[in-house]
């Protein structure tokens, strides 16, 4: 991998139809925005609908192709993911060549999606995972299409209480619950792509972390790192009351645009920053947790989390 890969080296995305989640600000804005400018026909799936508005409208200024479209989708309201797949795969005519997983939430205190779950698990992993499901067949139709799933490296150390993924029976930690769930999101990833591989589809899972990336996740998210050391360097300040450690969205979304546009990207493959503790450079590939991978724990969640949504994975 080139040492210094930027926005830059992204080959022409013309004829590719790509679905970002979380895309009216942050990552996921700027990644909407960079494929979009490479000829990419972008569905920015937003939450809110204003909002979502407004960044549709920065999309479509610098969209080289097809003109961006909205697509109304609240992760933590399974009613609305089986909506917005439904209209995806409809305005797409189930051909979909890339779906980026990047939407999140940091809960500071104790939170329930609509359907009961708590948020974050809910949010970052069942809403996510119910999306990835039920766009499958839309997947299958694209062409070398790649689902990308963006996790942290809060999630090193993590643990998933799989008798207790919701904090019904234990005190609640929204740290450790945060990190559950950015550790979630990895197992299914490669639970997925473990299932994709055995099938021989012509779908590949990759993940991606952005490392320590100045967004409004920033504060609340410094918070969930183990090390003591690293929490009160990156929540500490400069005299210019510039967060330490911390790097500019265009550099922090440099990992998920390799990990879904860069040739050679494989199905499991991991990519984050190269720099000290993955906080922050330029994007490289980097090893994931060994429970991420464990193969007790992914058909594990994978069933869990079947259970949970109630939805049939991978519908044909």
């Amino acid at each position: 991998m080139d040492q210094r890969w930027t926005e830059s080296d992204i080959a022409d995305q013309s004829g590719r139809t790509v679905v970002v989640t979380g895309a009216n600000s942050g990552l996921g804005l700027r990644t909407a925005e960079v494929l979009a400018g490479r000829g990419a026909r972008v569905l920015l799936a937003c939450r809110s609908a204003e909002r979502g508005a407004v960044a549709l409208e920065r999309v479509r200024v610098v969209a080289s192709g097809a003109a961006p479209e909205l697509v109304v989708l609240d992760l933590a309201d399974l009613a609305s993911v089986r909506a917005a797949a439904a209209s995806v795969r409809e305005r797409t005519g189930d051909h979909l060549d890339l779906l980026i997983n990047n939407a999140g939430v940091v809960a500071a205190a104790r939170g329930r999606t609509a359907d009961g779950f708590e948020l974050q698990l809910g949010t970052n992993h069942l809403g996510h995972a119910t999306l990835t499901w039920l766009l499958m067949p839309a997947l299958r139709g694209g062409t070398g299409a790649r689902v990308v799933t963006l996790s942290s490296v809060a999630a090193i150390g993590a643990r998933i209480r799989l008798d207790d993924p919701n904090f019904e029976h234990r005190p609640y930690n929204p740290a450790t619950a945060y990190r559950q769930a950015k550790l979630a999101n990895q197992v299914f990833a490669l639970e997925l792509d473990r299932r994709l591989r055995d099938e021989g589809a012509k779908v590949l899972s990759a993940l991606a972390h952005p490392g320590y990336t100045a967004t409004g996740l920033s504060t609340g998210m410094a918070r969930t790192y183990r090390s003591p050391f690293v929490r009160r360097a990156i929540l500490s300040v400069n005299h210019a009351g510039e967060v330490l450690l911390s790097q500019n969205v265009a550099l922090g979304v440099l990992p998920q645009l390799y990990a879904a546009t860069a040739p050679g990207v494989q199905g499991g493959d991991y990519i984050g920053p190269r720099g000290l503790g993955g906080l922050h450079g330029y994007p490289t590939k980097v090893r994931l947790p060994a429970v991420a991978g464990d193969p007790v724990t992914g058909p594990a969640l994978w069933d869990l989390t079947a259970g949970l949504t109630g939805v049939t994975p991978d519908p044909r």
